[in-house]
């Protein structure tokens, strides 16, 4: 995957529910398009004079923008570990005329979930997991907490590597992932919820169905062990020790807006203010700047300019697919050496990728579309741009 001949991609599609963070679905491979539009009106508001605009990736991100109505764009690339393009495009804010910025922070909707399973990795090498262990029952995890015992069959047999790998036997986007049922519930109370309404559909490990409620659960595993709320449990773990201050949980309406955070907005009606995000806080709720995420991900992408935070057998261990899935891992879709996501949520759509040519892109928008070719172009935006060949920076722009 990622080769300039051949990218295999597995595809994140958008489920219909509205509120979903979905995977999706699929085959592409970069493609050799010629950009005509001759329109690169991006925004660098880095404020560093040793940034110049590269036409290569503007003119691309031009053309999503202008042919799927996005208001705002914001993209950061790194080669070598070196952040060598950062830059955003159109405006935060239509109605107030606020131009995009590069620090501005955008709704993540699925890409949390690299950090959920990080977390629990991190975890994992502290000795205070094992991904064997069972959740729920009197020797889960978990305990008996939720739900109402005795179980129905099978729930104290899924364990937390299943849950990683979407393959917990149940509650799954394509029989209605629970978590975008009962909005007025907490999420403890929706999984004592689930586990006495919805039982599972296959024995746990047989079978993949992509579940934001699984990492929901993973989520309170994560509380359990650490005895904090999963926003500080993470922070702790993963990105304070990296240098990462401003990611957070999202809020879920419009007042709820932070200073530095773009307005979102929907298409086909869809409106981004009526779902309850921070109870996705694991599977779809953080915030971040693409520079902030790119940062992350050049501390998990297995090169040596910067020094992973897990260890190589830990990365080894992340990016193993199940027996149900050969292109799925722990949060991340696989193909070889190279690992992506996608998340879709009603006025967001994004997308962050680490590359075997060496290089990581991150790419968050404030809208998603319907259209067809929405997600596949969104996909092809860097890799259109990477054909032409761009003159990049030797300038490491997060020093």
């Amino acid at each position: 995957m990622f080769r300039r001949t051949q990218w295999l991609l597995i595809f994140f599609c958008y489920i219909i529910m509205a509120a979903s963070c979905s995977k999706k679905d699929g085959v592409s491979k970069p493609e050799n398009g010629t950009d005509t539009t001759g329109n690169n009106n991006g925004t660098d508001t880095t404020h560093l004079p040793t940034q110049s605009d590269i036409t290569a990736v503007d003119s691309q991100v031009n053309v999503f923008m202008n042919a799927y109505n996005v208001p705002a764009l914001s993209i950061a690339i790194t080669k070598g570990e070196k952040l060598v393009y950062v830059k955003a495009y159109g405006m935060a804010d239509k109605e107030k005329s606020q131009k995009a910025d590069t620090g501005d922070l955008y709704r993540l909707a699925s890409l949390s979930k690299q950090l959920t399973s990080v977390a629990i990795l991190k975890l994992l090498e502290q000795g205070k997991i094992s991904l064997d262990a069972t959740v729920f029952g009197k020797s889960g995890l978990l305990g008996e907490k939720y739900g109402t015992t005795p179980y129905v069959p099978h729930i104290t047999e899924i364990t937390v590597r299943q849950l990683l790998h979407h393959t917990s036997g149940g509650w799954g986007n394509s029989i209605n992932d629970p978590m975008f049922s009962n909005p007025s519930l907490t999420a403890d109370a929706l999984i004592t919820w689930t586990l006495n309404n919805r039982p599972l559909d296959h024995i746990p490990g047989t079978h993949y169905d992509y579940s934001n409620f699984g990492y929901c659960i993973l989520g309170r595993i994560i509380e359990k062990i650490t005895g904090q709320n999963y926003e500080a449990a993470v922070k702790s773990l993963v990105l304070t020790p990296i240098g990462v201050t401003d990611m957070t949980i999202s809020g879920n309406t419009l007042a709820d807006r932070l200073p530095k955070e773009v307005k979102y907005y929907g298409q086909s009606g869809e409106d981004p203010y009526i779902y309850n995000i921070r109870r996705m806080d694991a599977h779809g709720g953080w915030l971040a700047s693409a520079k902030d995420l790119a940062k992350f991900l050049v501390y998990v992408d297995g090169f040596t300019v910067r020094p992973d935070i897990i260890s190589s057998q830990t990365l080894a261990t992340m990016l193993t697919p199940s027996a149900a899935n050969s292109g799925y891992a722990c949060g991340w879709a696989v193909n070889g050496s190279n690992y992506f996501h996608q998340g879709s949520l009603p006025g967001s759509a994004t997308e962050q990728a680490c590359t075997s040519q060496g290089y990581n892109f991150v790419i968050l928008t404030n809208t998603r579309s319907f259209q067809a070719n929405f997600s596949n172009d969104l996909d092809q935006l860097f890799w259109r741009a990477l054909a032409k060949n761009p003159s990049w920076s030797d300038t490491d722009q997060f020093k």
